[in-house]
């Protein structure tokens, strides 16, 4: 089964800037988010993080979107409401019903009509936002520690499409000025090259930002904004065979 996919991640507030059909209107400018199958959105849609009205204003736009038949988000280092006020949060998101938020949990795309019945046809897809401790931001946990572990070692094993906000070690994480220092889990990146999932989407080092295949997973690092918060990386889009695990360039 083929279907057409769209990788943004840290926006940090900036989500306006991302053109869609209703956004375009009479403008000449190419869609950023031109419609398909799964749009994912890896991490960091607030800014400071403090602000619930921001996290609100996100989730209104990620509603919004209406040429996507699923749209999935996870939280990111940035996203400090998601953990501050958890209950609030996923109170406020219950009243969305065209977007799914992961946190340490799977949404699974059904394709056949029948629920689940041939299970080649539907695609897993599980979402954490936990990085190695970065500064004092969210989802902070102690870099090759236990906790940290059991986050990654709780991924099923017959994940399709795995979605973290950091990236895994020696995989699109590079610093900005500085190659080979590399920011990403070394523990995620043990756990990935376990299980092989087809796809890894992430975001977290916007200087990473870029695609990488090894041959066994399509690594994605999908932040649109550089290190100085300006919009200058474009959205990924393709189309993915989930059988041969093939993408096409749209």
């Amino acid at each position: 089964m083929k279907m057409k996919i769209t990788l943004i991640s840290d926006t940090h507030a900036k989500q306006n800037q991302l053109t869609t059909s209703k956004s375009l209107r009479n403008s000449a400018r190419p869609l950023d988010l031109p419609g398909g199958d799964l749009l994912i959105h890896a991490g960091d849609f607030m800014s400071s993080g403090y602000s619930i009205p921001e996290a609100r204003d996100f989730f209104d736009w990620f509603d919004s979107i209406d040429n996507y038949e699923y749209k999935i988000f996870i939280a990111g280092n940035h996203d400090r409401a998601m953990q501050n006020y958890p209950e609030e949060m996923r109170g406020d998101l219950t009243g969305y019903k065209t977007i799914d938020y992961l946190e340490d949990e799977t949404c699974t795309m059904y394709y056949d009509g029948h629920n689940g019945d041939f299970p080649e046809d539907n695609i897993r897809i599980y979402g954490s936002p936990w990085q190695p401790f970065f500064y004092n931001w969210a989802y902070n946990l102690p870099r090759n520690g236990d906790e940290l572990k059991s986050k990654w070692d709780a991924i099923p094993d017959n994940t399709d499409i795995l979605i973290t906000h950091g990236p895994s070690y020696g995989y699109l994480d590079d610093v900005e000025g500085r190659r080979g220092e590399h920011l990403g889990c070394e523990l995620l990146a043990e756990r990935i090259k376990a299980f092989r999932p087809k796809i890894h989407v992430c975001g977290h080092i916007h200087t990473g930002h870029g695609y990488y295949f090894d041959g066994h997973t399509h690594f994605f690092n999908a932040a649109i904004l550089d290190e100085r918060y300006i919009y200058s990386q474009a959205p990924f889009n393709f189309e993915w065979d989930n059988v041969t695990n093939e993408i096409k360039w749209l």
